[in-house]
């Protein structure tokens, strides 16, 4: 891949998807902090590591197990903030806007993973 991992749209959208993150947990209960709070950060930031480590891999196969990775972070994250909604932690409207970025970024973790597996296949 020619261009920067920096500038991919999914990336892009994945560090907008953290930062909504930080944002919607920094009032949740000081009990949290180190529960659900720490869990639901980790998972947003994992999805992009996980995009830029893949970038970096010498190989499609290499880059597809990272973007794998990467999705299952994202669905992580989704499962969570349903926990935190149910817990009354964030409100319904908060949780609409962040399950619609989710699942932005699932489609376009989608997109990439179908483009490596293309370039897999043609080997």
């Amino acid at each position: 891949m020619s261009r920067d991992y920096t500038e991919l749209e999914v990336w892009i959208e994945g560090r907008k998807l953290v930062n909504l993150t930080y944002i919607l947990t920094t009032n949740f209960p000081k009990e949290e902090v180190s529960a659900l709070t720490s869990q639901i950060r980790r998972a947003a930031i994992s999805i992009r590591s996980n995009i830029a480590e893949g970038c970096g891999r010498r190989t499609s196969k290499d880059t597809l197990h990272f973007l794998h990775i990467a999705r299952g972070s994202l669905y992580e994250l989704e499962t969570q903030f349903y926990l935190a909604l149910d817990q009354v932690y964030i409100s319904k409207d908060d949780f609409e806007i962040v399950n619609r970025k989710i699942l932005l970024c699932k489609k376009l973790i989608s997109g990439f993973i179908n483009y490596y597996k293309k370039i897999e296949n043609e080997k």
